[in-house]
């Protein structure tokens, strides 16, 4: 720290907040610690009685807490998001688009135990939206040794964050149950469905209706496939109850069955599969184009009745993976008991909750 004249400041960076007090109308830090003074800085520090201030004197091994918060920034950046301005030493990893963020949480960790730095993020595996804040950072001390911030680099190994845009899909619904089937109560199962996929990039190619005979949704499922969709839903008949079908007639379409049941509540019955395609869709460059879909698996996912009258479940986690084009498989969803009790509040704000947050 160093006393310089206010007239010989410019370009200098100040150790220490300036306050400035008047009577019945301010008083407040007008510039804070850290800041680099401008030409335009001078009179202002001067009408406030400053004709000296205190300044950092710079020395070659040594990052100013604004430097090293770019530097800080650079170990979380990837694709599809980009900083904020970097104020007093912090700056924040803001989305670019709608998508899926995944956190590297083994180098989220190994960067917050160096000491003098941290990031501070959302959880992973939930959805954000462009211009959201994925995560804040800052150096603690207003000055950090350049060895420090390169032995942060070097642990990261690499971005700590990926944000996963939605893919297009084609998307197909199986509404079962003998009592719609046969008209005696109204579908309230299929609206809430499309409700939930209008989030989404989601192209609905087909709806079908079945009673509860397993060969008849089987056979549903089967011709939703043909229609060249990448998700196939089916609403109902998922309990163990002797009349509930919908698992037997998924398991018969030659699909892989990666889980039946979940620890989640609202959610426990749900089925995830996946169903190989006979045929590979031809698309090309017009794929990369429009974000479409893999030519992988066909995913099937059993939806248990809770899904059409609870406002979040099993469903809103996985959901949102899905259509950022990964493959779930048993160790996904095991994993998220912890945090897998909805706690049904009052005024719903998942995803800023802990819904699915324990294991994700």
């Amino acid at each position: 720290m160093k006393e310089i004249k206010t007239t010989d400041a410019v370009g200098q960076v100040l150790c220490h907040d300036v306050t400035q007090i008047i009577r019945g109308v301010t008083k407040d830090a007008v510039f804070r610690k850290g800041h680099v003074i401008r030409e335009e800085d001078i009179s202002v520090l001067l009408s406030m009685g400053k004709d000296h201030i205190y300044i950092w004197e710079k020395e070659e091994n040594m990052l100013h807490e604004n430097e090293a918060a770019l530097l800080l920034y650079s170990l979380c950046e990837n694709e599809h998001m980009h900083p904020s301005e970097v104020k007093e030493g912090k700056i924040e990893v803001i989305a670019s688009c709608d998508g899926l963020l995944k956190v590297d949480r083994e180098r989220l960790n190994h960067v917050n135990a160096l000491g003098e730095m941290m990031i501070a993020s959302r959880h992973g595996n939930f959805p954000v939206k462009a211009g959201d804040k994925i995560a804040g950072t800052r150096i603690i001390p207003l000055v950090i040794e350049k060895e420090k911030m390169e032995q942060a680099k070097a642990v990261c190994g690499g971005p700590i964050f990926e944000l996963k845009p939605y893919l297009h899909k084609k998307a197909g619904i199986v509404t079962t149950g003998n009592e719609v089937y046969h008209g005696r109560i109204q579908d309230t199962f299929t609206p809430v469905i499309k409700e939930k996929l209008s989030e989404y990039d989601v192209e609905l190619v087909g709806h079908e209706l079945s009673d509860d005979n397993h060969e008849r949704i089987t056979a549903c499922i089967r011709r939703l496939a043909d229609q060249g969709t990448d998700l196939i839903l089916c609403t109902g008949g998922m309990s163990v109850d002797p009349d509930d079908r919908t698992p037997l007639a998924i398991r018969n379409t030659g699909a892989r069955i990666v889980t039946y049941g979940a620890p989640v509540l609202p959610g426990a019955m749900f089925l995830l599969a996946y169903l190989e395609r006979e045929e590979a869709p031809v698309c090309g460059d017009k794929c990369k184009e429009q974000k479409l879909g893999s030519a992988g698996d066909i995913v099937i996912m059993g939806l248990p009745g809770c899904v059409m009258y609870a406002k979040r479940t099993i469903f809103d986690l996985a959901l949102p993976r899905i259509m950022a084009g990964e493959t779930l498989e048993a160790e996904d969803i095991s994993v998220l008991g912890e945090g897998g009790l909805c706690l049904s509040c009052p005024v719903c704000t998942f995803p800023n909750c802990g819904f699915g947050k324990g294991g994700a």
